[in-house]
């Protein structure tokens, strides 16, 4: 996951408040990311490695935070959900 500032200190503020492993998995391995002088964000190795980040990237907009999954693991998991049963919130969704 990725957080723009203000949203990172309230995501972690819920964080500190859970359980001990959810303080470690969460707020253990977070990284300030800089940006570079095209506005590219510059992911560590460390975390592109647990992230499982090969060579392509998808980067997801999901409200106040941002999700950066490699390509082809994302492309697997959303043709799985695809082929899920619709969640009840959309089966009586029309436009």
């Amino acid at each position: 996951m990725v957080f723009p500032r203000p949203a990172w200190e309230k995501f972690s503020a819920h964080i500190a408040t859970q359980g001990q492993w959810a303080k470690r998995i969460y707020l253990g391995n977070a990284m300030d990311v800089e940006m570079d002088g095209t506005g590219r964000a510059l992911v560590s190795p460390e975390l592109r490695e647990f992230a499982g980040l090969t060579k392509d990237a998808v980067l997801l907009g999901m409200g106040s935070y941002f999700e950066l999954w490699d390509k082809a693991t994302y492309e697997a998991k959303e043709a799985a959900a695809m082929q899920a049963e619709m969640p009840d919130v959309f089966k009586d969704f029309s436009f």
